[in-house]
């Protein structure tokens, strides 16, 4: 019965890695599920979108664990467990709450493209990216349910690049172009661009890919480039925010709360589907902006508290009220400007060396 509800309804589909963060930190250890795809998913359905989760994890306590978050934010996943060990992502966080991950990786997903007709029927937007897209023997399974699913949704890619699991940056390079040509929403860090095209300009490599794939390739690519703020390049131009002012707890997860609400934006303005792929190529330079302060405002509630931890749509939409209201010199009493505040949050400009960490500490 469930699966059928889930199949009748508009549908947003993410395809990837779940796994366990074991958080190595100075007062403990500490464990939590992660996992770009799968934050990317939380985040989603946080944002109050119907999303399935298509990735594996074992029968295992760790596999209890995936299946148990996902579960608590109402994320579907029509992949049963498997006989592999769950993925586990060690990270080691410094005094200052920056990441650096070492992995433990089983990736595939055997049986997924017969499957593939009913798991996305449906679907009107696909997720995917990170270690999924490039870690064989998985990786051709995600290339193939995008090409199945790129007729009829929208397609969204986030290479959240991890030099330390896929050295050879040709490979990865490669890998990656496959993705942006097939995608419309794309998403990634000035350091991932940086890593795979040394020397140019990341702005450069991001203009490039917008041109990938032709009539068929990306609608919007955006950059995320810490203290710089976002910055998104479409048809009609391009775009950038400031970012957010926040005390940052740890910036586990906060580039996929950045993506999350990228496309839930999307998704927002009824521009998900192949249906809508025009109108979304031709979205004007203003929309843009709004989507990356959409964006920039989940990854700062994300890198506010500790963990992948995305916000809920009231959370997010409070945030948004409270930094406009701030703009137009309003409070909540209605004794002017400068009254407005909230427990972790103003306006302007994040301190340069947080914001770096919360944009490359992603997973």
């Amino acid at each position: 019965m469930c699966a059928v509800l889930w199949q009748s309804m508009s549908m947003l589909t993410v395809i990837g890695e779940g796994l366990v963060d074991v958080v190595q930190r100075s007062s403990g250890i500490e464990a939590h599920v992660g996992g770009s795809p799968l934050n990317v998913a939380v985040g989603l359905a946080r944002l109050d979108h119907p999303v399935q989760f298509i990735g594996r994890f074992g029968r295992d306590a760790y596999g209890e664990s995936v299946a148990a978050h996902l579960k608590a934010s109402s994320v579907m996943v029509p992949q049963a467990p498997d006989a592999l060990p769950t993925s586990v992502a060690t990270a080691l966080l410094d005094d200052d709450g920056a990441a650096t991950y070492t992995f433990d990786l089983a990736w595939e997903l055997p049986g997924l493209a017969d499957r593939l007709p009913f798991i996305l029927q449906g679907t009107t937007l696909l997720h995917t990216g990170s270690i999924a897209t490039m870690l064989a023997p998985g990786a051709a399974d995600v290339l193939a349910a995008v090409e199945y699913a790129h007729p009829s949704a929208t397609i969204s890619f986030d290479p959240n690049c991890r030099p330390s699991i896929i050295t050879d940056v040709d490979y990865a390079r490669h890998q990656t172009e496959k993705f942006v040509t097939l995608a419309d929403v794309v998403k990634a860090s000035d350091e991932d661009l940086e890593w795979l095209y040394p020397g140019v300009d990341p702005l450069d490599s991001a203009r490039r890919w917008l041109s990938l794939g032709g009539s068929e390739g990306p609608a919007l690519v955006v950059v995320t480039r810490g203290a710089a703020g976002p910055w998104g390049v479409n048809a009609a131009g391009q775009a950038t925010v400031a970012a957010p002012h926040v005390s940052v707890a740890d910036t586990v997860g906060a580039g996929d709360s950045f993506m999350a609400a990228l496309i839930s934006g999307v998704v927002d303005r009824g521009l998900d589907g192949a249906q809508n792929r025009e109108d979304l190529r031709s979205m004007p330079a203003e929309t843009l902006r709004q989507l990356l302060s959409h964006a920039a405002w989940a990854a700062a509630v994300t890198v506010s508290r500790p963990g992948a931890n995305p916000p809920t749509r009231a959370e997010l939409n409070q945030l948004e009220l409270e930094s406009l209201a701030r703009q137009a010199g309003i409070s909540d009493d209605g004794r002017g400007a400068g009254v407005l505040e909230t427990d972790n949050f103003e306006a302007g400009e994040i301190d340069a060396a947080e914001l770096k960490k919360a944009d490359s500490t992603s997973n």
